[in-house]
């Protein structure tokens, strides 16, 4: 799949309707105005739920990481993950061009980097802020791909809510910890341009079952060198396991089936919605509060998404009007 430019802003959602069958029409509408409505909101609800799994897994994998380290903590979860996937895809080794082996590498050297930068970041700094400014890579993304005017107004809205976040400025957030966030943004976008190539060069989630070996392979003598044995506790490889699982397995397969119907603009506007999601998450899990500020910069970010979303329906509805 080429990537989304300033020329084809709407390529990953052209190209998955040219192979994919239709979301909408396996909603049973009463109506073919309904059906395509509900095909664009399906996309949508994919990668809100993949949020959610993945905000609740960094939560549950910031109380492991005194167990076996942030390295560690990304070993378990990309080795997990990726025997998973392997398991449930097995996906065939034949019949793929070099091209074809070359995005699934890129793809997982994305993987891999964004997961141990932002792992590293969560050791330094706290989940919120990390994930405020992990955001900042799809939000940047969102105003590259696209040339439609109203998705800049969503970023930008979006983009007012990620520093309300942080509290207006991150001067009081270990240094290291926010290089490392910003970084892992920057791998975020990468992830979403490679993720939708691989899930047109591979059937069903094939591509990202061997995504996910290469990152594991590439994070392996990491995650040794810095934990050892610890890595084999067993109390310490069930909890590595629902990391993966709600980190890794669920998010990624349901973010790889969204980028076949939803444009990668709009998926990556809609990526600004998980600071909301990981304060909801260390609110329940790590006992961290919100404040009225933070709640304030929260429902700026809704509204971002809640516009991108809205923005994704019209085009839907707008295809439906259009001759066949």
């Amino acid at each position: 799949m080429t990537l989304p430019s300033a020329d084809q802003p709407s390529v990953v959602a052209a190209a998955a309707t040219a192979s994919e069958p239709s979301l909408a029409a396996a909603a049973g509408s009463a109506t073919e105005g309904g059906s395509r409505g509900r095909g664009a909101l399906a996309p949508v609800g994919l990668v809100l739920a993949g949020g959610i799994s993945v905000q609740f897994g960094g939560a549950l994998a910031v109380s492991l990481m005194p167990r076996a380290g942030a390295l560690g903590v990304v070993t378990l979860r990309l080795v997990v993950a990726a025997i998973v996937l392997l398991a449930v895809c097995r996906p065939k080794l034949r019949g793929h061009s070099r091209a074809d082996w070359g995005t699934v590498v890129v793809f997982g050297i994305a993987m891999a980097a964004m997961n141990g930068l932002f792992y590293q970041s969560v050791a330094r700094i706290p989940l919120g802020p990390a994930v405020t400014l992990e955001v900042l890579g799809p939000l940047a993304l969102s105003v590259l791909a696209s040339r439609r005017a109203i998705n800049l107004v969503w970023a930008g809205l979006a983009l007012a809510g990620v520093f309300l976040l942080g509290g207006g400025g991150f001067t009081s957030l270990d240094p290291a910890g926010v290089a490392f966030a910003l970084g892992a943004g920057a791998m975020w976008a990468a992830y979403i341009v490679f993720s939708a190539r691989t899930g047109r060069r591979f059937p069903q989630a094939d591509g990202l079952a061997l995504a996910m070996v290469v990152a594991a392979v590439l994070f392996l003598p990491l995650g040794i060198a810095e934990s050892g044995s610890d890595l084999l506790v067993p109390t310490t490889v069930a909890l590595g396991a629902c990391v993966a699982i709600l980190s890794s397995v669920l998010p990624y397969t349901l973010e790889l089936l969204a980028l076949r119907r939803l444009p990668a603009s709009t998926f990556a506007i809609l990526m600004s919605l998980e600071p909301a999601v990981a304060a909801t998450a260390g609110f329940l899990a790590l006992d961290q509060a919100l404040s009225l500020f933070e709640a304030l910069a929260i429902a700026l970010v809704i509204a971002a998404s809640m516009g991108a979303v809205r923005t994704q329906v019209g085009r839907g509805k707008a295809k439906g009007l259009e001759p066949s």
